[in-house]
């Protein structure tokens, strides 16, 4: 059977290469296939171990088992902190305005706050990720250089507003993030949260963008005078 083998961040930099299609006995699980693609690229080997996977935008075990014609994606740990307009996937209301977007256009602040606020939310809260001079790693950032697999992205943030909406009732949820390569002082992450009260709007909000590190598979690379790092792995 053949399937399809996504590399992000690191592995997609060793690798060379994004994706390739690559053929399993069939009955292969996802352990099984990782043992085959260290063979195929043993510059990925040390690698391997250290990420999960998803199949088919799921994050599965390695027993999880495979079948002809699965996207199989390797999911480095993820680094985090636009509409469809230059971008590379949105979610939009009926506005015509993007709640939920990732792409490579510049944010607008007030772009993602309009999809958030009502006459019936008295708070608004907004977070904003500016790209800094001193990053995690490099002490000398240039920029950053943001890495995404998109249409599992768009769904991770999609969730993750759709769950903090039912944990605060009343409350509206809207994140915005950018790829590519952005220098300091762009923003790279916007999220508005619009609710009845403060206490609601700011609670959420929070949580928005500790959700958002912990589980979108959205990939950061420092990039700085005197070399680079992906953020998670390292290089």
């Amino acid at each position: 059977m053949n399937i399809t083998v996504l590399y992000f961040a690191v592995l997609r930099e060793r690798a060379r290469r994004d994706r390739e299609v690559v053929t399993l006995d069939a009955g292969s699980d996802v352990a099984a296939a990782r043992a085959v693609i260290a063979r195929l690229h043993p510059e990925l080997a040390t690698l391997l171990p250290l990420v999960q996977t998803a199949v088919n935008r799921a994050m599965v075990p390695g027993a999880h088992a495979l079948s002809d014609g699965d996207e199989l994606a390797f999911i480095p740990p993820v680094a985090g902190g636009s509409g469809t307009r230059g971008g590379v996937a949105g979610s939009s209301d009926e506005g015509g305005v993007d709640r939920i977007a990732i792409g490579s256009g510049a944010l607008s602040v007030e772009d993602v706050v309009a999809t958030v606020t009502g006459p019936g939310r008295g708070g608004l809260v907004t977070f904003a990720g500016i790209v800094r001079r001193e990053g995690h790693a490099l002490p000398d950032v240039i920029r950053l250089e943001y890495e995404a697999y998109a249409e599992m992205a768009l769904e991770v943030l999609t969730a993750i507003a759709d769950e903090l909406e039912r944990e605060q009732p009343g409350a509206r949820v809207a994140i915005h993030h950018r790829v590519g390569a952005l220098g300091v002082g762009e923003v790279a992450v916007v999220i508005a949260v619009a609710a009845p009260h403060r206490a609601e709007a700011f609670a959420a909000c929070r949580a928005a963008i500790d959700r958002l590190k912990e589980r979108a598979p959205i990939w950061k690379k420092e990039v700085g005078e005197n070399g680079e790092v992906w953020l998670g792995l390292g290089a």
